[in-house]
């Protein structure tokens, strides 16, 4: 009886999960097909576009005729110079404004150089006791001082005679018995000294009047010379702490900011700049267009910041070495794994454009057979 009962009830749930899931088939199937999108979703998906700010997306009218297309960088004619200083400190004085035109030489920044002045004003004020004392060893002793050492000689052999005629008198009395054996020693060791003493001022005398030895010179010579040598060096210390414009160009950003600590190893130059008199394209022309392209070939550039015009000009320089992408414009069909090979492109009238601007860039082909 139980295992009827069991048997009934399994049945029942059987027929009830195939009674829901007909149901759920018959419903899909008066909603449409599965992946058809309902009528909620179409209206919460509608919405309506709205142009960036900026302007149209304007176009330019490309004149006919067979080219090679590039985006390119606006640059000045020998690319950009980022200045900066050999040695770390804090910035003092900026001596330029961006948009200035400077010559080469032209001070750009200072840095704080207060020790290595002082270091300087020390070096050269030894290097004049140096050269006094050069000139001193060879000019010698001045005529009064040879005149005082002549004096003091002659004083010298006064006492040491004097001395010599009292120590004969003294032995004589010795032998008589009137003088003790005291005042014997003591003359003749006062003669003794005496003499010594004659001896030596003397030998002062004589080298008064023949002046400094070769010896004496050199050496005070070769002091003049390190001291020259330590003034240099201070002297070239305290100038790396100023930053001069390497060539002729216009001052096109500056980095930093007086107060603020520059060192060499940082990702950022003080300054940069460029000449830019004269600009170019850097252009980046696909590896596959490379054979194409020659140097004289015909070529302008459009820009988004600039719309209807076109700035023409011609190949200068065409690259030795393929590289990367320099440009990129993040277009969904932009390829980014191609080679590119740099094709600069010197304006004729560059206007309005600046350096750092991305442009659009076309050299004309030859026509075919010519």
């Amino acid at each position: 009886m139980k295992t009827t009962v069991k048997k009934n009830l399994g049945r029942g749930v059987f027929g009830a999960f195939l009674l829901l899931m007909t149901g759920l088939v018959f419903k899909a199937g008066a909603d449409g097909p599965y992946t058809a999108p309902l009528d909620k979703d179409k209206s919460a998906a509608a919405r309506t576009a709205v142009p960036r700010t900026g302007g149209d997306d304007a176009r330019v009218d490309l004149p006919e005729g067979p080219r090679v297309a590039g985006n390119g960088l606006v640059e000045p004619a020998d690319r950009e110079v980022k200045v900066a200083a050999a040695v770390p400190g804090l910035v003092a004085a900026i001596r330029v404004k961006e948009g200035e035109r400077v010559s080469a030489g032209a001070v750009l920044v200072e840095l704080d150089a207060a020790a290595e002045r002082a270091a300087l004003a020390a070096a050269e004020a030894d290097v004049s006791a140096a050269e006094t004392e050069l000139v001193r060893s060879r000019k010698g002793l001045r005529a009064e001082d040879v005149d005082a050492a002549v004096a003091d000689a002659e004083a010298a052999r006064a006492r040491a005679e004097l001395s010599k005629t009292t120590l004969g008198r003294t032995e004589a009395l010795a032998r008589t018995g009137a003088a003790t054996a005291e005042e014997l020693d003591r003359a003749r060791q006062s003669a003794a000294n005496d003499e010594a003493t004659f001896r030596s001022i003397e030998a002062r005398k004589r080298a008064a009047k023949l002046g400094s030895r070769a010896e004496d010179i050199a050496v005070a010579a070769a002091r003049v010379e390190a001291a020259r040598a330590r003034r240099d060096q201070a002297r070239a210390v305290a100038d790396r702490m100023v930053v001069k414009a390497p060539a002729d160009g216009e001052i096109l950003e500056i980095k930093f900011r007086v107060g603020e600590y520059y060192t060499p190893q940082g990702a950022e130059p003080l300054l940069v700049m460029g000449d830019t008199r004269v600009l170019r394209v850097r252009m980046d022309v696909d590896e596959r267009d490379v054979s194409k392209v020659g140097v004289g070939a015909t070529a302008f550039a459009v820009a988004d910041g600039f719309p209807g015009q076109t700035f023409t000009g011609k190949v200068v320089e065409i690259g030795h070495r393929m590289g990367r992408k320099n440009i990129r414009t993040d277009e969904p069909t932009e390829r980014i794994d191609t080679k590119i090979l740099e094709v600069l492109i010197q304006l004729d009238a560059p206007g309005p454009l600046v350096p750092g601007l991305r442009v659009l860039s076309y050299v004309t082909l030859p026509a075919k057979g010519a």
